[in-house]
């Protein structure tokens, strides 16, 4: 008498599938690539040019670029060439979206970066050349362009000095850090001495929070589970204005005078 493994390895067979991988796929239609909708990512393109331009409306006057066009070719449309002619927006689906939305996303949070890179600079008191992008992220081939949980950003201040940045940009008043972030500046913190700050704009409510990534407590009541991100555990930034120092209307705040306890 056959076995249930025998049994279902028949019943497989028998459906035309030898391999399980393939079965699986076959059922969640894995294999079947849609096609990039081109024509809704210049769509999506025009959408960021026209977020960075509302941005820019309101800001202080000396964070603005001196060439918002040029800053938008230079950030948006430069940047999405490199991906389409290299195959990489084909390769954009993570956890199963279309690559059109992952597309967006990521640009989206590397542009507004980009845009703030002048505020950053005054809020640690550096030149923008002392303020490092080292992400992972490579533009020219799909093999190298992966998304880690690395900082986005590194400062150098004085005495050799360096604090790790992570960059997030939220744009619906809900306002987390996934735990992966928080346990990866730990990591570093202890390997490296070197602190990790989350800097988190709020651009539905215009507001930016400081989070000392590696001082989070793991028993803080702010980790709750996130049932819209499939019930992650993530870090609630709450409006505890120890967080939300800076209204985006004001002059950038100074990371001196903000309770991040940074030390080496």
């Amino acid at each position: 008498m056959p076995t249930d493994v025998d049994y279902s390895k028949e019943y497989r067979k028998k459906l035309g599938f030898s391999n399980q991988t393939v079965m699986k796929d076959f059922f969640s239609v894995k294999d079947i690539v849609p096609e990039v909708n081109y024509g809704y990512i210049d769509l999506l393109n025009k959408r960021l040019v026209e977020i960075i331009a509302k941005i820019n409306g309101i800001v202080v006057d000396y964070l603005k670029p001196n060439n918002l066009e040029k800053f938008c070719e230079e950030n948006i449309y430069s940047v999405y060439k490199k991906l389409k002619n290299n195959g990489i927006i084909d390769h954009m689906n993570n956890q199963w979206r279309r690559p059109e939305g992952v597309y967006f996303n990521r640009m989206r949070g590397y542009v507004v970066s980009k845009y703030f890179l002048r505020a950053l600079s005054m809020v640690f008191e550096v030149d923008v050349e002392n303020i490092d992008f080292i992400g992972d992220d490579d533009f020219e081939s799909v093999e190298k362009f992966n998304r880690t949980w690395k900082a986005d950003l590194e400062v150098h201040l004085p005495k050799e000095n360096k604090i790790r940045i992570e960059i997030q940009s939220w744009f619906k008043g809900i306002n987390d850090i996934k735990k992966h972030k928080v346990d990866e500046a730990k990591r570093i913190r202890s390997e490296e001495k070197t602190p990790t700050v989350c800097i988190h704009f709020d651009l539905f409510n215009w507001l930016v929070a400081f989070v000392r990534l590696d001082q989070i407590d793991n028993q803080s009541q702010n980790w709750i589970k996130r049932e819209q991100m499939e019930g992650q555990v993530v870090f609630n930034i709450d409006q505890n204005p120890n967080y939300f120092a800076w209204k985006l209307t004001d002059d950038p705040v100074k990371y001196k005078n903000l309770d991040l306890d940074v030390n080496w």
